[in-house]
């Protein structure tokens, strides 16, 4: 797995008046970095469209993936140093989130958990994916459900939770797992059925136990907000499905591998920009280094769901209340250069 996305440099502000050719030049080549103090990597210098400084896309913090779109300014100039919250009111997140409106969102507090029955039977363990387990608080998931509807509205995103076919991007009938170059797991029949309880929960607002919450350094970032097991479903990354030919020149940096074909021009993309879930703000680590190694507790699997495919993240170890949630954006093909990420 791996985002298919060429960077777009932009290596000069917009030009406010016609300096002679001479003059630009040599003040291009003496631009420094204001963070590192080296005007080395020029093509990954960014400049600010107000105060004309530069920063490394590395150095800044959060670090840039690649080149923004519009007009950028430096963290001195811009004035958005906080994402304002999403109002914390039940009836902006459940319309917000098109949760299903019932009691059940008031009294999930009070259900009955089954009562395991039987002897101990020996048998070989078979590794089967759990769904999540929601906090029982309805306060506390209305809290969960606010960090993620601050990150959507902030990026200018609307909440999905299915992959979205849209009018001149890739249609549904394009999606078909048996393209795969490399073939790909088949979902098993239990497993797909604790896939479709994680989506039914959700619509019904038992939300999965995550936060997503700003840092500076790393921007929007997930952490659990209870104990997660070893092999639960996290969430499933979803957004726009479209041709990776399409977006071989796109500047988004969170597109995510659907379909590596054996046809090139079959292959597909999730873009999430438009239309996404928390599966956006999860990061990833830097897996050029042993200690951005070691934070790796998901894993980013692409399933054969009934002849679809369809992309997960999966808990490959138990992970505690408050740790964060990362995972390697590379998986094998070693495309997306992560040696900057934090």
């Amino acid at each position: 797995m791996a985002p298919k996305t060429p960077f777009r440099r932009r290596t000069r502000a917009p030009a406010r008046r016609s300096p002679p050719p001479d003059a630009e030049e040599d003040r291009v080549e003496s631009l420094q970095c204001e963070k590192c103090g080296s005007g080395d990597r020029a093509d990954e210098l960014l400049l600010c469209d107000k105060c004309d400084r530069g920063f490394h896309l590395f150095c800044l913090r959060p670090i840039l993936a690649c080149v923004p779109q519009g007009l950028w300014f430096c963290p001195s100039c811009s004035s958005h140093k906080k994402p304002k919250q999403f109002p914390l009111v039940q009836t902006k997140i459940v319309d917000f989130f098109r949760i299903q409106r019932s009691s059940e969102f008031e009294t999930l507090g009070s259900r009955k958990r089954k009562k395991k029955t039987g002897g101990l039977v020996v048998a070989k363990k078979k590794r089967k994916l759990l769904p999540f387990n929601p906090i029982e608080d309805p306060n506390r998931r209305l809290e969960q459900m606010q960090s993620l509807a601050t990150a959507l509205t902030v990026t200018g995103a609307k909440f999905s939770n299915e992959l979205t076919y849209l009018p001149g991007m890739a249609p549904r009938s394009a999606n078909r797992a048996a393209l795969e170059q490399e073939g790909m797991q088949v979902l098993s029949k239990e497993d797909t059925e604790t896939l479709n309880l994680c989506k039914r929960m959700m619509e019904r607002g038992e939300w999965p136990p995550l936060l997503v919450v700003y840092d500076s350094r790393e921007g929007f970032t997930v952490e659990a907000d209870r104990f997660i097991k070893d092999l639960t479903i996290i969430t499933e990354y979803v957004g726009d499905v479209d041709y990776l030919k399409n977006r071989e020149h796109d500047d988004g940096d969170s597109m995510m591998t659907l379909l590596s074909a054996k046809d090139p021009s079959k292959s597909l993309v999730i873009c999430p920009d438009e239309r996404s879930n928390i599966a956006r703000f999860i990061n990833g680590i830097n897996n050029h280094t042993p200690d951005g190694k070691k934070k790796q507790n998901l894993k980013c699997v692409r399933y054969n769901v009934d002849g679809e495919c369809r992309v997960l993240l999966i808990a490959i170890r138990d992970i505690s209340k408050g740790e964060r949630l990362y995972y390697d954006y590379n998986g094998y093909e070693q495309e997306y250069p992560t040696q900057h990420f934090v």
